[in-house]
C-alpha cells in the first residue's frame, strides 16, 4: 500500500516538528529515511502528541501569568443563550440601534416605561405604544434567522392607565415640593434658621 501526497506531507510535517522538539535524533530520522514509507498517524496517535507537547509547555511555564488565570469564565453557568456573543459585544462596546431585531425589542421592552415617562400627552403614548406592538408583530413574522423574538406586545389600554398613574404620581410630588419651596420662601428668615 502507497503512501499518498497528503499522507506524506503529514508525515514530513510531524518528523519535522519532532525533530525542533528534540525529539527526533539524527540517527532515527536517517533510518526512518531507509525505512518504508509508513502509514499516517491516527487520532490517538496525534493526541498523545499533542497531549506530551502541552504537557512540557506546561513544565517549561509558558502557560503561567496568561490573563485572566485563577478567575473564573465570564458568564459560565448563567442560562444557555445562543446569542451570547453578540449581546456581549453590544454591552462592551455600548452600542445601540444595532443588531437583530429581536435583541433591539427585548432592550427596548426593557426601557419602554422611561420612555413613556417622557412623554407629556396620552396620544402620544398611544402611538409609541401602537408602534412598539406592531414591530413586535413584524420582528414575529420576519423569517430571516437570528434569535427568536420573546418580546412581548403591551396592552395600550393598561399601559396608558399605568402611564397616568405614574404621571400623577409624579404631578403630586413635584406640587408637594414646590409648596415646600414657596412656604420656605415665604417663612422669615429668622424661622427657617430653626429648622436646618
Amino acid at each position: 500500500m502507497t503512501e499518498g501526497p497528503r499522507e506524506a506531507a503529514e508525515r514530513y510535517r510531524f518528523e519535522k516538528w519532532q525533530r525542533e522538539q528534540g525529539l527526533l535524533s539524527d540517527e532515527e530520522d536517517a533510518a526512518d529515511a531507509a525505512a518504508p514509507p509508513a502509514r499516517g498517524f491516527s487520532a490517538a496517535e496525534r493526541a498523545a502528541v499533542v497531549e506530551n507537547a502541552i504537557q512540557q509547555a506546561i513544565r517549561r511555564g509558558e502557560f503561567d501569568d496568561l490573563p485572566g488565570a485563577g478567575k473564573p469564565i465570564p458568564g459560565l453557568g448563567e442560562t444557555h443563550d445562543p446569542d451570547w456573543w453578540i449581546r456581549r459585544k453590544i454591552e462592551s462596546e455600548k452600542l445601540t440601534g444595532l443588531g437583530p431585531p429581536a435583541l433591539r425589542l427585548r432592550v427596548e421592552n426593557a426601557e419602554l416605561e422611561g420612555t413613556l415617562d417622557a412623554l407629556s400627552r396620552e396620544a402620544d403614548v398611544r402611538e409609541a405604544l401602537e408602534d412598539f406592538n406592531r414591530r413586535v408583530i413584524d420582528a414575529r413574522r420576519q423569517l430571516q434567522g437570528g434569535p427568536p423574538v420573546v418580546t412581548p406586545t403591551r396592552d395600550v389600554d393598561s399601559e396608558v392607565a399605568a402611564w397616568q398613574e405614574r404621571r400623577s404620581s409624579r404631578m403630586a410630588a413635584q406640587a408637594q415640593a414646590d409648596a415646600d419651596a414657596v412656604s420656605r420662601r415665604r417663612s422669615p428668615w429668622w424661622r427657617r434658621r430653626g429648622r436646618g
